[in-house]
């Protein structure tokens, strides 16, 4: 793992942990991120959700300004609470700090406490504070923090582990789309048992039309009574890495046995999943499982011989760069290039070089690499321009096309159709070879008006 030692960020890759914080609060059911620092700062990430998702984003902020952020701006946490609380009457408010009010050092937990006991009318709605400086980690990192802070403060302690035999938890790492959290619901009803995603963005930001004209509040998602029974579960099925910690720290609440899954992409990935849960369930795998993974198969064989050897570049958040390394390195694809906004152990599971960096040190390595395509997410558009590079959007942010957010990247059918785009991609790049002309044969319109008044010429002698 390598970083190079460049005094800036150019052309970044990363987004910043309050975004990925926000964006766990956004799959809460009737809930709202606050974002603790100026307008900026929550403008700057509403405009990056509302381009990905093409969906309205509730999203608010403590609005620091100047006076605030060097005298102290306790007081811009208690009022934006309590106008919140009384306005939109939410279920459950993310309080999200930024690099503004890390530096000046806020300490959420005391304002907290200090507003619970100013105003204990307000005990019934749940604020869950987490520390996301925008200056350290990255969309994955906050969102993982959230998740975390999230277990600490809604999940009781208690050993009730399987009260509810039917049921499993599903800790869903950012990496996952709305479409994905789809599939994988639908994966675990296929075993008869029902799931709890935690957070659920396939909910809230799928994008479906609702017969309210207009909602402050997120509509859909996991709701508090879901979180609250989380340890009434038989497991705790993890996917992605990053939730570790937080899957830990449920298990340690609850006594629920978890099991991790890095990612859910490939024939293997998918059998280790669907093998758990037959294992839960205690049911045989379904028939409509059976067929779609006999179609995956059909499609490893027809697509191996674009995806073998070839040379790939990689740019993603830690968990989405490990699932999709190991899935094309699987699939015999060389990884010449992958670039990680962050460090992360996860990554040593990855055999390739890790460089720790930006979209520049990805047009570099890909360039120096001679790579045949490129996967990034719609801030790597311009460096597959300039490379003449076909590019694969993945991740976060996508708002240069429609869908990115909706699209299924998991299980027996997404990995099958990621394999078809890829092997489409590195078709566009093959260039036929051309016939041979000879140096004397021309085709020129006069040469074709001539050879046919000669033909007609002939036909009337």
């Amino acid at each position: 793992m390598s970083v190079h030692p460049k005094p800036l960020s150019v052309s970044p890759l990363k987004s910043s942990q309050p975004l990925g914080a926000s964006l766990a609060f956004l799959g809460l059911a009737r809930a709202m991120p606050l974002m603790h620092g100026s307008q900026g700062c929550t403008a700057f990430g509403k405009v990056f959700f509302v381009r990905h998702f093409r969906e309205p984003i509730p999203l608010q902020t403590t609005a620091m300004d100047q006076v605030s952020s060097i005298m102290g701006a306790d007081e811009n946490i208690a009022v934006a609470l309590q106008t919140l609380i009384e306005k939109n009457q939410p279920d459950l408010i993310g309080l999200v700090t930024t690099g503004l009010s890390e530096t000046q050092g806020t300490d959420l937990a005391r304002v907290l406490r200090e507003f619970r006991a100013r105003q204990p009318q307000f005990d019934s709605v749940a604020i869950v504070p987490v520390n996301t400086p925008d200056y350290l980690g990255c969309l994955e990192t906050g969102f993982a923090l959230a998740v975390e802070s999230l277990i600490e403060t809604l999940v009781p302690e208690g050993r009730l582990v399987g009260r509810r035999p039917r049921q499993v938890n599903v800790l869903a790492s950012s990496m996952l789309t709305p479409g994905d959290l789809e599939v994988i619901r639908e994966w675990v009803e296929a075993f008869g048992l029902e799931a709890i995603v935690l957070p659920d963005l396939s909910g809230s930001l799928d994008g479906h039309l609702v017969p309210e004209e207009f909602s402050s509040l997120t509509l859909g998602g996991t709701s508090r009574a879901e979180i609250a029974a989380l340890g009434e579960s038989v497991a705790t099925l993890v996917i992605g890495r990053s939730l570790s910690r937080a899957a830990e720290r449920l298990k340690a609440k609850t006594g629920v046995p978890d099991f991790h899954f890095s990612g859910l992409m490939g024939l293997e990935a998918a059998d280790s999943f669907t093998q758990t849960l037959a294992h839960l369930s205690g049911r045989p795998v379904p028939p409509s499982l059976e067929r779609q993974r006999a179609q995956l198969q059909d499609a490893m064989v027809d697509c191996h011989f674009m995806l073998g050897f070839a040379r790939l570049a990689l740019a993603a958040d830690p968990d989405l760069l490990l699932m999709l390394g190991q899935f094309l390195r699987g699939m015999g694809a060389e990884i010449v290039a992958a670039v990680s906004p962050v460090r992360a152990e996860s990554l040593a599971a990855l055999d390739a070089t890790i460089t720790i960096g930006d979209l520049e040190d990805l047009a570099h390595l890909a360039c120096q690499h001679a790579a045949d395509l490129l996967l990034a997410n719609s801030h790597g558009v311009e460096t597959a321009r300039r490379l003449g590079l076909p590019l694969l959007r993945v991740g976060f942010p996508q708002y240069d096309q429609v869908g990115g957010h909706a699209r299924a990247w998991v299980g027996y059918r997404g990995t099958r159709q990621a394999l078809f785009d890829l092997a489409n991609l590195l078709l566009s790049r093959h260039h036929d070879v051309h016939p041979y002309r000879s140096l004397y044969w021309q085709d020129t319109p006069r040469s074709r008006e001539a050879g046919a008044a000669a033909h007609t010429g002939s036909a009337h002698a």
